[in-house]
Order: C-alpha cells, then sequence, then structure tokens
C-alpha cells in the first residue's frame, strides 16, 4: 500500500490527478484541503484539514504521518516552499512540486530545462504576494532543489487548457471571435506551448511513480502560433477575428506574448513518457468549447 499526498486536488488537473490515484487499490490517497471546495471523492480517500499558507497548520494536520510522494499543486512562494522542506522533513520518500513554464523568459529558441537553473539560483524570501508569479516559482523550485533532504521534480507546465479550465483563458479568445469583440495580440507568429489537463494529470501520475528529479518540462508535442489558434477558432465559429496589436486591458490576449515561449521535453522522453501531439487534441477542445457555446444559444432561443 502506498500513502500518497495531494496538496491541491479539488479542482482541474489536481482533481483528475486524484482520480488517477484512486484506480489503483494499493494507493491511500489523502488530500489536504481547506475545506472550502466541495469534492467528488466521497469515501474513496481521507482528508486532512489545513490552510497551507499558515505553516503552523499544515505541519499539525501533517503531524508523524510518513508518505511515499507528496505531489503539491499549490506552492506559490519561496516561504511556502520554506515550510515544506521543514514540515515533510523524514516524512516523504518523494516529492513532486507543480511548477511552471511562467520560470523562464520569453525566447526565439526552445527552451530546455538548463535555461533555468534553481540549483545555482539565490533565494530569497516572501510569500505569494511579495513576488510576481514567475519569480515566486523560480524561487519555490530553488528553495526545494537546494534544502530539502528529499527527492524532488519540479515538473514545468505551460498554460494549462480544458473543458474544465476555470481560468477560461481559452474560452476568451473563441468568446471574443464569436461576440466580434477586438483580441490584443501583440505577435501573432509567436510559438507557444500547451498541455490538455487531463494529460498534465497523467504526467504528475508517471512523475510520480519514476526516479527523475530536479527540473521536467512537460508540454504537449509540437508547437503552435497564437496566429494558428486564432484561425481555428475562426474555422469552428465561421466568424473573422478582429485582431489588433493592442487593446484595452480587458481585450488583451491572456496568451498574447510577445516573443515566442515553448518548451522541449527531451529529457522526460528519455526517461520513458510520452506526450500527446497539440496538432490532434487542439482543434478539437477548440470545437468543442465553440459548439458548447452554439447550443447554449439554441437552448436559449
Amino acid at each position: 500500500m502506498k500513502k500518497i499526498l495531494v496538496l491541491g486536488g479539488t479542482r482541474f488537473f489536481g482533481k483528475r490527478l486524484v482520480e488517477l490515484l484512486l484506480e489503483d487499490p494499493e494507493n491511500d490517497v489523502v488530500i489536504l484541503t481547506r475545506g472550502t471546495t466541495v469534492d467528488p471523492f466521497g469515501d474513496r480517500l481521507r482528508r486532512i484539514h489545513a490552510d497551507r499558507t499558515h505553516p503552523d497548520e499544515l505541519a499539525a494536520a501533517i503531524g508523524n504521518q510518513m508518505w511515499d510522494v507528496v505531489y503539491d499543486n499549490i506552492c506559490y512562494s519561496p516561504d511556502e516552499a520554506m515550510a515544506a522542506c521543514r514540515i515533510f522533513n523524514n516524512k516523504t520518500n518523494r516529492y513532486i512540486l507543480t511548477s511552471s513554464q511562467s520560470v523562464y523568459d520569453p525566447s526565439p529558441e526552445i527552451l530546455r530545462e538548463d535555461r533555468f537553473d534553481p540549483g545555482a539560483y539565490p533565494i530569497q524570501g516572501g510569500g505569494k504576494v511579495d513576488l510576481p508569479y514567475s519569480e515566486a516559482k523560480r524561487q519555490a523550485e530553488a528553495v526545494f532543489l537546494q534544502q530539502a533532504a528529499f527527492p524532488v521534480a519540479a515538473v514545468r507546465f505551460p498554460i494549462v487548457l480544458g473543458v474544465d479550465d476555470y481560468t477560461r483563458r481559452l474560452h476568451f479568445h473563441i468568446e471574443h471571435v464569436r461576440q466580434g469583440e477586438p483580441i490584443g495580440i501583440p505577435n501573432p507568429e509567436a510559438r507557444i506551448s500547451f498541455i490538455r489537463s487531463d494529460e498534465a494529470a497523467n504526467i504528475l501520475l508517471w512523475l510520480g511513480r519514476s526516479s527523475l528529479t530536479g527540473p521536467v518540462n512537460a508540454c504537449s508535442d509540437g508547437f503552435i502560433t497564437i496566429g494558428e489558434m486564432i484561425s481555428l477558432i475562426e474555422q469552428a465559429s465561421g466568424r473573422q477575428a478582429v485582431v489588433q496589436t493592442g487593446t484595452e486591458d480587458r481585450h488583451m490576449s491572456p496568451f498574447g506574448i510577445g516573443q515566442s515561449w515553448y518548451m522541449d521535453t527531451a529529457k522526460a522522453q528519455a526517461a520513458g513518457c510520452s506526450f500527446l501531439s497539440l496538432s490532434d487534441w487542439l482543434p478539437e477542445l477548440v470545437t468543442d468549447l465553440n459548439r458548447s457555446y452554439a447550443d447554449h444559444h439554441i437552448r436559449t432561443l
């Protein structure tokens, strides 16, 4: 029996990860939750309650329990990482940190893990509100990979998409095209990586079972330009996008990068991981999301 703890398992790809873990009867799955989000797991798992941003609460909730794997999907600052290194010292055999492609600056060249080395990055303290998201993720990686006494893998996800994406970033583009509203896109030729939410969950599952450590890029095979993504939406909706290099902030694309921002996954693939093809699933997702708007319109007539 494997004891597995998931921090951040009640929505999006974290929830999908928990579902995958529960498929194996050899897993004893526990989620750490504040209790503010209802989850669908019923009595199939145990719950411990704490706010991970309060170290004393987290330490009390963990107690002296020992874990085979800890998945941390909700670490957003170096202070949270430092607390976790202390609290889980001698209490876990493996720690999977969900990091982000945001640790990299945009670049015309494909991004490999060595572009940002957390093992040599100067550490500074701070909470979630003290640092920009990208710097907070760099710092969290640096803390874990320099200070943790247990093995850590930091998986760097790009923007995660799916029908269950609560941030609705792809939805934003479909809505704007359907409604004829302008979309601010500084560079339609910029290349970008994505990953689907169920794929992200599968990668986390695989990484927890592997022996890979350090930073690990994880994205769907291939890339797409922002302009090509808009073309997919135009084809699905039958409408022409109104693309502008600059607009009011409320119309600026959440994917509106000025330079390419896409990753290489050779490290994970060499360790036996496989990825979905972006060109296979992204057009299907765009079509499905567009159809949901069309169906809603029909139902409201």
